[in-house]
């Protein structure tokens, strides 16, 4: 019966990311899972409620949603699932989105395992690739070293404000690392977190005209 939800949620979703851009698409959701599914090798956490708040995460994207429009809950709704499955899943993915720092705490250890699984999508290799790729369908310069990161702001002005994709690494992909919750996505962070570094060490020396 599980495996046919998710089953269920999974043709029902991927159309949905398929139509968002490269930053947040389908790939996104398989990697995010890819990154839960190793975490709940070392973690006690139901898979099935981490696996549907994972298809389901970025489906009703403040980004992306349309006036009116409520996928999530949608999706939820022809899922027919228990009040109480109900209402963890939607727990979990309340916690799952930065915000500026201003995001839900995880609290859950579901919550824990599916933020961590995110996150770890967002630092790296990848999570340069993605922050230039949302940056470049906003129309966003790749950077602008004049631009001061900020360092406290609300939910609003973290979306709205059109910076620079390099600023987003110092008001959100740099300080991620310390936000893991897990073991396992503490210890997966480190080697993205350092690699994130060494590009903007390198980016800098070539805009620099050094090399």
């Amino acid at each position: 019966m599980e495996k046919e939800k998710i089953r269920q949620c999974r043709n029902e979703v991927q159309k949905i990311y398929e139509s968002f851009d490269a930053s947040h698409d389908w790939q996104h959701i398989e990697r995010v899972m890819k990154n839960a599914q190793a975490i709940l090798k070392n973690e006690s956490a139901d898979a099935f409620i981490v696996e549907l708040a994972v298809l389901l995460h970025d489906v009703s994207d403040p980004k992306y949603k349309k006036p009116g429009e409520d996928l999530e809950q949608d999706i939820l709704n022809r899922l027919g699932l228990p009040d109480e499955q109900l209402r963890q899943i939607q727990k979990v993915i309340e916690s799952v989105s930065f915000k500026g720092g201003n995001g839900k705490p995880a609290e859950s250890i579901e919550a824990k395992v599916v933020q961590d699984a995110d996150r770890l999508d967002a630092i790296g290799a990848i999570g340069i690739a993605r922050a230039f790729a949302y940056g470049g369908a906003k129309g966003r310069k790749l950077y602008d070293w004049n631009e001061q990161a900020r360092t406290e702001m609300t939910e609003q002005q973290y979306r709205e404000a059109p910076t620079s994709s390099v600023t987003h690494f110092y008001e959100k992909l740099l300080l991620l690392k310390n936000q893991m919750t897990t073991e396992t996505g503490k210890q997966m962070a480190e080697d993205r977190h350092e690699f994130m570094l060494s590009f903007l060490e390198q980016l800098q020396t070539e805009m620099d005209g050094n090399k």
